[in-house]
């Protein structure tokens, strides 16, 4: 009986270990899918100097309709692009014109700092900074100047307004005592501090 009783064991262990082999196998097939990777090394970017930028943004701003003409100027992370549409065209038109330009500088890496600039005069001033830096000429000469363009077409920044929180305090030395108290508690009243407080 025990003979009898090995042997029935053998032959069932020998057949669950056949049957497990046949189950590798078809996991083995199962797991031998192409699996696609993408490469995870980062690919090189060609960093582009301040003229191909430049060329770059003349491009993108040439390619809207009623823009006769462009030039850019790159300052670090930052540009002047100056648009000629000609002197036909309604002041309305010209404004609708550099919106176009700068939304379509907005969605480009290289013009999302981007001025637009329509004024035909600073145009050519531009284009004439243009020419000297392309001669070789070092941008540093013409910062201020470039600076009082971009002040006279947006004078107030929202960084600059956001970094001076208590700006609106310069206009309390012109009231008497009486009226910059009560403006000062009408101020607290309304402040979100007082607000949170109720709550």
């Amino acid at each position: 009986m025990n003979k009898f009783f090995l042997s029935i064991s053998l032959c069932f262990i020998t057949l669950t270990g056949c049957n497990n082999n046949q189950a590798d196998v078809e996991e083995g097939q199962k797991t031998d899918r192409i699996v696609q990777v993408k490469n995870s090394s980062p690919e090189r970017s060609h960093k582009r100097t301040a003229n191909e930028i430049s060329a770059h943004l003349v491009e993108l701003a040439s390619s809207v309709p009623n823009v006769n003409d462009a030039t850019a100027i790159v300052l670090g992370k930052y540009a002047i692009v100056g648009i000629d549409v000609g002197k036909d065209i309604d002041r309305s038109e010209v404004s609708s014109i550099k919106y176009t330009v700068a939304e379509g500088l907005k969605a480009d890496p290289y013009g999302a700092n981007s001025v637009v600039i329509a004024d035909p005069d600073t145009v050519a001033r531009l284009k004439q900074i243009g020419n000297e830096i392309r001669k070789g000429r070092p941008v540093t000469g013409f910062l201020d100047e470039l600076a009082a363009i971009v002040n006279r077409v947006m004078p107030e920044f929202a960084e600059e307004i956001r970094r001076n929180p208590s700006s609106t305090d310069t206009n309390n030395q012109k009231l008497n005592n009486k009226q910059e108290q009560n403006l000062k508690n009408e101020q607290e009243k309304q402040s979100n501090n007082h607000l949170q407080k109720n709550e």
